[in-house]
């Protein structure tokens, strides 16, 4: 069976390397990394981030595929994603690691790997039932949700954070989940610059669903650690991209 995943990390998010050395150890084992635009590689030598996760898992009949997302954040402030695809030919053999620059090579490359037959021709959700789809998003904790939102917009510092109306919904919320979008989590003390993107997803009374986007950010003249929020995940990742360039 295939599953999509979309939050999983590939590398530990305390991983001590920078995003040159991640950069190396996905060309060191790709086997066609020599296929790669040199404009690619250049670009990803100067990165100033990098984000990992397991976008979609095939495991049957002693065979396996995977696919890996890795994106960097760049000095000029946009993003540049690599697609991985790890698999075995055989269920006897070692896995093998190949790099793509778009998702239509990826696909077409993993159109040509055998697959038993018994596999599906669509992929199901992770964790969900056919006969018990959900009806909310995402599965949430209740655990004093409303201050927590509270305290999410209180530590923003961006003078366009989600304003009155917004706090006033979800003040309602009766529970909560948060997932890292982007990034490692930024430590006190640690040397560099850093870029994290947080989603704290809320739900309300009402059964509605509101998320709030959280920045969390060395990029300031002093180096000091800064939190932004924002009501959109675009509003969110536009506003990396114009710190990113502010320091590039």
């Amino acid at each position: 069976m295939s599953v999509p995943f979309e939050t999983a990390a590939y590398e530990p998010r305390e991983s001590p390397e920078s995003p040159e050395e991640q950069l190396a150890r996905l060309l060191g084992r790709a086997l066609n990394s020599f296929e790669l635009p040199d404009e690619t590689i250049r670009l990803l030598d100067c990165a100033l981030a990098y984000d990992g996760s397991l976008h979609s898992a095939h495991h049957s009949a002693g065979l396996h595929r995977e696919t890996y997302r890795h994106t960097w954040l760049l000095a000029d402030g946009s993003a540049l994603t690599l697609w991985e695809l790890v698999h075995n030919p055989t269920p006897v053999s070692e896995s093998q690691h190949e790099v793509y620059v778009d998702e239509e090579e990826l696909r077409a490359a993993t159109a040509r790997l055998p697959l038993p037959p018994e596999a599906p021709d669509f992929e199901l959700p992770v964790l969900v039932p056919l006969s018990s789809v959900p009806e909310v998003r995402h599965a949430y904790v209740p655990d004093d949700s409303a201050d927590h939102a509270r305290r999410v917009l209180r530590r923003a510092e961006n003078p366009d954070r989600p304003g009155a109306q917004v706090a006033a919904r979800v003040a309602t919320a009766v529970a909560h989940r948060i997932t890292q979008a982007f990034g490692r989590p930024c430590r006190a003390g640690r040397a560099g610059l850093c870029f994290s993107l947080y989603e704290h997803a809320f739900l309300l009374g009402d059964g509605a669903e509101v998320s709030l986007w959280e920045v969390e950010h060395t990029a300031t003249p002093e180096g000091r650690h800064m939190c932004e929020v924002y009501a959109s995940e675009d509003a969110a990742r536009d506003a990396m991209e114009r710190r990113a360039a502010q320091v590039s």
